[in-house]
């Protein structure tokens, strides 16, 4: 079981490079890699008090997968933004392989996804809630290599993140 330790931090150049297509033939291997997924995003919560999706490739799996956690767990196989909106909105990103860093970006407010669900099946998602249509953006560019640094809006658009404070 991956920890949050195998976690891929900022500078690593496997965080840079685009992800192979998850195929059918990889299908036995997917619950595998959630898991891992999930335990380090648990990690995160733990340590950092942030997280609601991981990208396999932040944890060296270099597959186009997403895990969702929100209000229940969600798995993307190869998932496609599509119908981008044309409103966009700025905020504070923040991204679990630089935890202490914040990034200010520009987010399309709303998207439709289209991707295959872990039993291969083709799901569509349209998504009108400004937190998820951002969540599910900065994901989607990880397994295109894109992180939200490279999204800044401008030189000045870096801060840090308080740190958290032990409970």
């Amino acid at each position: 079981m991956k920890t949050i330790a195998d976690l891929l931090l900022l500078g690593d150049p496997r965080l840079y490079e685009t992800c192979d297509p998850v195929l059918e033939a990889d299908l036995p291997q997917v619950a595998g890699w959630v898991a891992d997924l999930h335990a380090v995003m648990e990690d995160i919560r733990a340590t950092y008090h942030f997280g609601r999706g991981i990208a396999a490739p932040q944890l060296g799996i270099m597959k186009r997968l997403v895990y969702l956690n929100i209000d229940r767990p969600l798995v993307l196989l190869n998932p496609e933004l599509v119908q981008l909106s044309e409103a966009t909105f700025a905020l504070w990103d923040d991204c679990m392989s630089f935890p202490n860093l914040l990034v200010r970006v520009q987010r399309h407010e709303a998207l439709t996804v289209r991707y295959r669900d872990e039993h291969w099946q083709e799901q569509t998602w349209r998504i009108d809630d400004r937190a998820l249509a951002e969540l599910l953006q900065h994901e989607c560019d990880h397994l295109d290599g894109v992180l939200c640094t490279m999204r800044a809006i401008d030189g000045q658009s870096f801060k840090w993140r308080p740190t958290p404070q032990a409970s």
